[in-house]
């Protein structure tokens, strides 16, 4: 399996939470993770930070904000230019669907912990 670089918006380090989980799999299965989050923690070794960081050749962008709460990184999830945004349960938004169709970016309406499990990852 190839080492898909992703980073995972909306992370928390609460473990009750889907995105905590997708982290621990994402790891768990060798892909190199980064995280943002509104708060810091850490999940798997992995640091969760809560400002935008520099991207370099990230592969997929999983999202665990809702609609809302996406339009403040609109701009940065285009600049990062990934392969593909899995948009996970909750997160469906037509028109950053749009967008990212528009910069030549993949949509992926799936849940992450789903592909992962699956080996569709």
């Amino acid at each position: 399996m190839k080492n898909k670089k992703t980073l995972v918006l909306g992370a928390s380090a609460k473990t009750h939470k889907p995105v905590f989980k997708a982290i621990e799999l994402l790891v768990e299965k060798g892909h190199s993770v980064l995280a943002i989050g509104q708060n810091t923690g850490e999940v798997a070794g992995i640091k969760i930070r809560t400002k935008a960081i520099p991207l370099k050749n990230i592969d997929t962008i999983s999202l665990y904000l809702n609609p809302k709460n996406q339009r403040d990184y609109y701009n940065y999830i285009v600049e990062a230019q990934p392969k593909r945004v899995v948009f996970n349960p909750g997160t469906e938004n037509p028109e950053l669907y749009q967008l990212l169709e528009l910069n030549n970016i993949k949509v992926d309406v799936a849940c992450t912990l789903t592909l992962l499990v699956t080996n569709q990852y």
